[in-house]
């Protein structure tokens, strides 16, 4: 076995995915819920970037309801900018599930 060959290959794999999730940060994903009552769009390297209410749905009487919208919202945005990243990073590493290398 070549270990300066492999070497070399996980230092390119390495640079890749550093490249990969700097891409990410210019990236964006937009989660709606309720309706389009609450829009998030958080980045590829999940940052918040903003999150948009529908007027009608600012309820002062079920404050309850919004923070739950929110919530959901935020969450589905993380998820797709979780799914992003993951396709985004499998595609540096064939796939491969590398420990400490994802995001």
């Amino acid at each position: 076995m070549n270990y300066g060959k492999l070497l070399k290959q996980a230092q390119q794999m390495q640079a890749k995915m550093a490249q990969v999730q700097e891409e990410l940060k210019g990236e964006s994903v937009e989660a709606s819920v309720g309706g389009g009552a609450v829009k998030v769009t958080i980045s590829g390297d999940l940052q918040v970037k903003s999150v948009a209410l529908d007027p009608s749905a600012v309820d002062p009487e079920d404050v309850e309801m919004l923070q739950d919208l929110i919530a959901a919202a935020v969450n589905e945005a993380l998820r797709q900018a979780q799914e992003l990243a993951n396709a985004k990073m499998a595609a540096v590493t064939g796939g491969m599930n590398l420990p400490g290398m994802g995001m």
